[in-house]
């Protein structure tokens, strides 16, 4: 395994009590395991959630992440077990901050989000989640439930040894900011969202 387990820590939260523990991986990225329960009861309910700081700490109507990473961090912390792995150096679905707020330019200027990563030069989708699956079975779990709508996440856990027992939608309201880029997430990405 090529990701490093670091500090463990507890983490109380608005949600509730978690243990969290730091990895590294071979790129240099950072990422976080937010444990609730002790992971014993498999398959465990498991949120992959990628780094989106506009979402998650700006709160910006114009994609669903910061909505989802709290909806995650509630239904993990309702169950008897769970656990949320924050995946950092996904910005952008992998092509970085920067490059993401000049894709955000070109959405303005009237591409969809697929549009404006391929007229950067960038890939759609330049997320891995073969470290959450090397995280997963760090921890001892082999199964999981997964909080998702992206079958990118559930295909890749599958091809990295993790069983994925079920797929729990994780579906948010649409508003008028974040409605074409969920459509062409559904239209273009083959992502789970039957409520638009």
């Amino acid at each position: 395994m090529t990701t490093r387990r670091g500090v463990e820590i507890r983490l109380p939260t608005r949600y509730g009590e978690f243990r969290v523990i730091g990895y590294l991986d071979g790129s240099g990225h950072e990422h976080l395991a937010l444990i609730h329960g002790d992971l014993t009861a498999q398959p465990v309910l498991t949120r992959l959630h990628s780094e989106c700081l506009t979402g998650d700490a700006f709160g910006s109507l114009r994609c669903e992440c910061g909505d989802q990473l709290t909806a995650a961090l509630a239904a993990i912390a309702a169950a008897p077990d769970g656990i949320l792995i924050y995946l950092r150096g996904h910005e952008g679905r992998g092509i970085g901050l920067l490059a993401k707020l000049q894709a955000m330019r070109l959405q303005e200027e009237g591409l969809d989000t697929v549009e404006a990563n391929l007229a950067l030069g960038l890939p759609v989708d330049a997320r891995d989640y073969r470290v959450a699956a090397d995280i997963l079975h760090d921890l001892g779990v082999c199964s999981v439930r997964l909080l998702s709508n992206n079958p990118a996440k559930l295909n890749s856990l599958r091809d990295n040894g993790i069983h994925v027992a079920d797929r729990v939608p994780l579906l948010v309201e649409p508003n008028a900011e974040n409605l074409p880029y969920l459509l062409t997430k559904r239209e273009r990405m083959d992502h789970w969202l039957p409520h638009l």
